[in-house]
Parts: structure tokens; C-alpha cells; sequence
């Protein structure tokens, strides 16, 4: 294990040419000698090399005993018996989840140097599938607002995003092909839309969390370089561990999502439409246009008044979040305090505070709004394949600019607004993100939102957005 540095300037994103880095679609070449796990892994680690002193997207990285089980995938591969399709796959892991071999921090100064000597469910099945979990990847101060070290991977004077921050810019700087990233409010979908990720936050419970599940729609997803290696990784934790406890799991084929072409989608405002800037909405409108052009039929709150009903309904989902993630953690807020509350930071101070100012009743009057919301979902998304809305307000701030930023109300986000993913949050539908827009050189997601346990088809949809439609530079 060791710490990283060196330096990278970054570059500026265009769609037309950045080519992630993927896997699967690449294996083959190992059973036929022409390339290695073992080969694959050297090559992520120069690119870590050149590129880390400047992202500062790792915490830890465990180099030594990542090449040793790449060794072990190389001779698997060589015999024709790899353990999944993922064996070998090097894989970043959001230092919110334990690792047995490596430190999990959880952005905190509360827990740093803590070893648990466990790997958690998802970590354990990464680990059965073959995969080579070669570090664990920035996050914000407790999987929140205030943020770690990491920069934009196309700009070093933008965020990344958060929390996920880390886990969104090992993709898009090229590092490895895939990396576990979590959502409560905007953790996954955001960041990845502002670093060029392909990303899946799953139905709510349909991956184990393993210890993380004291969050009540807290979601554990996959930040990747395409659908494929997207979909390999999702479905690997899936099949090895299952989903949350008294959840199904995932549902779908282990095969990645076919590129399927919706009949109707319904393109949802939110409450980040607001919010969102001119050259966003623009090219934005311009994806859509040519959804359209192609004989998508498209459904709008303007001439639906079912619509419009739930965009109401979703119209305050940051609050919500706030207040429901602030009660189900003010315990461990409280407990922490008592340790060191000048190692928390002035924003976690808040949200204790905050918290600390509810009452039962308030909590529950939460959840009655959000059982709503998903009653309202459910209707309301029965009459197209899917929705489609923006990953963020636009691009990736500056870190001058993101330090004003007010997400939550009272709350403010130095890493972007959540404003486009609260309501998803909440409710717990399927979403995938996809690198369609280009604004200001920078990269802007566009997710596509399906019903519950609809994940297969809703990357297949995403699949069909990312193939056949021309990004759109603005």
C-alpha cells in the first residue's frame, strides 16, 4: 500500500474523441495469449502514475497485492476458466466500504488509519468474481458534502463531484474501468456527469451494501467506462451477494444491456431545471430534439397534466433528503461529536445541528411525503419506457464558484448541486448516466430514469441514447 503523488495538467473534454477505458470487451484477447490481467493492471498503473499527483483520486492503493491477484486472474484466463467476466477487471473502491487489506477512512479524520480486517458484501463479491481491487477511492467527509482532495479529471481547477469524487475521476482520468461509488442524494449520477463516466445508480436495494445500511434509500453503484463493463460489474455484486437483506437483488441477464429504442420517454424538469444554466438547457433541449427526429415520442408536464402533478410532487426532494438522511444519522453524528467535534467539519456541524432540531413526528411526516412521491412514481411512469433528465445543473463548477453553492436548504455543496437526483434518491428507481453533452469543454451527463427493478432496460435505453445519438457540443 502507499500514498500517491505526481503532477497532470488534464485536458479539456471533447465527446467526439475521449475514449474511456474499458474491459470486458477486451478479454478475449487473454485467452489468446495476446494480452494479460497481469499486463492490463501494469498499464492502469502507469497512467495512475502520470496522471494522481494532479487528480488525487486515490487514498490508498494496494500495488502490491493488486499485481498479485492479477497474476493469479492472468493464469485462470490462460487455463479458460475465469471466474466471471470481470476476473482480472481492476477496480477502485469508494473508501466507504471495508476493505480487509487497506484502511477505510470514510473522508473523516474521526477514522483514519482505521483497519476493520473485513471486506464489506460488495468488496467480498468484487473479490469472488475475480476482480482485482487495487485501492480505495476519495470520498467526501462521511459520504456528504464537504470535500476530499480530488479534482475534475478535464479541468484540475473544477470538483469532480461528490461523494463519489474519487470514484468518478479514476474513470474519467482513464485510471481503471470501474469503480463502486454510492448515492443518498447525488453521489453517483452527478459526479460520473461531471467526469465522462458511464454510471448505474440500481433500484434501491438491489446490490448488498454490506455494513452500509443504516440510510434508508442509500444506493451502491457503479461508476464505469461503458455500459458493458457498467453492467459486468453490477451484475458480479449481484450475483455473488445478492442485494440488501429482504431485497430480490438485481434483476437481468449476467449479458450487457442491448442497445433497445424507447416508443415514448417523458423528459423530467425537477427542481434543477431552475437552476440550471442557459448553455445547459440548450444543449440539453437540442439531445431531445433529436430524440424526437427519430421517432421518439416525447411527453412533457406542459401538456400532461399527470406530469406536471409530479413534478410537484418531487418539487421540494432536496429538503426531503436532507431531513431523512439527518435523522437516520444523527446517532453516529452524535457519537462522533462526543469523540472530537472540532474533527467534523463546519458543514457536518450544521447538519447535526439541524438534525438535532427534529423530532420523531417530523421524520415521519418525511417519510409519508416520500412513500408519495414513489406512489405518484409509479403511476406516473407506467405510460413511457422511461424518463430522461439531465446528471447536473451543468458543468462541474470551479472550486472558487461550488463554495457558494446552496444544495439542501441551509446546506451548501462545494462538490455540485444534487438538484436532478434527490427525487431519483428518494424513490429509488433505476438510473443510468450517460456522457451526451459538452458544455463550457467539459462534460454534462443525461440519465435515463426507469421503474423499479427495470435496470436491464433502463441501460438498454441508455445504450440506445450513448449509440446512436451524435453528443451534442455546446
Amino acid at each position: 500500500m502507499n500514498d500517491l503523488s505526481g503532477s497532470d495538467k488534464g485536458a479539456s473534454y471533447d465527446p467526439s474523441t475521449f475514449q474511456p477505458l474499458t474491459y470486458v470487451d477486451g478479454t478475449s484477447a487473454f485467452a489468446e495469449g495476446k494480452d494479460s490481467p497481469s499486463a492490463y493492471l501494469e498499464r492502469c498503473l502507469d497512467v495512475i502514475s502520470a496522471r494522481e499527483g494532479t487528480v488525487k483520486a486515490w487514498v490508498t492503493l494496494n500495488e502490491a497485492g493488486a499485481k498479485e491477484q492479477a497474476d493469479a486472474s492472468t493464469k485462470r484466463w490462460k487455463a479458460g476458466k475465469p471466474l466471471s467476466p470481470i476476473d482480472g477487471m481492476p477496480i477502485g473502491v469508494k473508501d466507504l466500504y471495508m476493505t480487509k487489506d487497506m484502511p477505510t477512512q470514510m473522508g473523516s479524520p474521526l477514522y483514519a488509519g482505521r483497519m476493520t480486517g473485513e471486506d464489506s458484501a460488495p468488496v467480498q463479491a468484487l473479490r469472488l468474481a475475480g476482480a482485482v481491487v487495487l485501492g480505495k477511492t476519495v470520498t467526501t467527509e462521511l459520504g456528504f458534502s464537504h470535500p476530499g482532495p480530488t479534482t475534475n479529471p478535464f479541468d484540475p481547477e473544477r470538483t469532480p463531484g461528490g461523494s463519489s469524487s474519487g470514484s468518478a475521476a479514476v474513470i474519467g482520468a482513464g485510471m481503471v474501468p470501474a469503480a463502486l461509488g454510492s448515492q443518498v442524494v447525488g453521489s453517483i449520477i452527478r459526479p460520473a456527469g461531471f467526469c465522462a463516466n458511464t454510471a448505474i445508480k440500481p433500484t434501491l436495494g438491489a446490490l448488498h451494501r454490506g455494513e452500509r445500511q443504516g440510510m434508508s434509500h442509500s444506493h451502491l453503484g457503479v461508476h464505469a467506462g461503458s455500459i458493458a463493463d457498467m453492467w459486468a460489474v453490477t451484475h458480479a455484486v449481484s450475483h455473488f451477494v445478492g442485494g440488501d437483506p429482504g431485497s430480490p437483488g438485481l434483476f437481468g441477464p449476467q449479458t450487457a444491456p442491448v442497445a433497445s429504442k424507447p416508443a415514448r420517454l417523458i423528459v423530467t424538469e425537477s427542481e434543477g431545471w431552475h437552476q440550471t444554466d442557459d448553455a445547459t438547457k440548450t444543449a440539453f433541449e437540442t439531445l431531445i430534439d433529436r430524440i424526437a427526429a427519430s421517432g421518439v415520442e416525447i411527453l412533457r408536464r406542459a401538456d400532461h397534466g399527470d406530469l406536471d402533478a409530479f413534478e410537484k410532487e418531487i418539487a421540494e426532494s432536496l429538503l426531503l433528503c436532507r431531513d431523512i438522511c439527518g435523522w437516520e444519522m444523527l446517532w453516529v453524528l452524535r457519537n462522533l461529536a462526543e469523540k472530537d467535534v472540532t474533527k467534523l467539519s463546519d458543514s457536518m456541524r450544521q447538519r447535526l445541528s439541524m438534525a438535532s432540531e427534529m423530532s420523531i413526528d417530523d421524520y415521519r411526516a418525511a417519510l409519508t411525503k416520500r412513500d408519495a412521491m414513489r406512489a405518484r412514481f409509479k403511476a406516473v411512469s407506467a405510460n413511457a419506457d422511461a424518463m430522461i433528465t439531465l446528471s447536473s445543473t451543468g458543468p462541474a463548477p470551479k472550486f472558487v464558484d461550488s463554495a457558494t453553492q446552496e444544495g439542501e436548504p441551509g446546506l451548501i455543496h462545494t462538490t455540485g448541486l444534487p438538484a436532478y437526483n434527490a427525487w431519483t434518491s428518494a424513490i429509488g428507481c433505476p438510473c443510468v448516466t450517460v456522457p451526451m453533452l459538452s458544455v463550457d469543454g467539459m462534460p454534462v451527463g443525461v440519465q435515463i430514469v426507469g421503474r423499479h427493478n427495470e435496470d436491464w432496460r433502463t441501460g438498454a435505453i441508455a445504450r440506445w441514447v450513448k449509440e446512436t445519438l451524435e453528443p451534442v457540443i455546446g
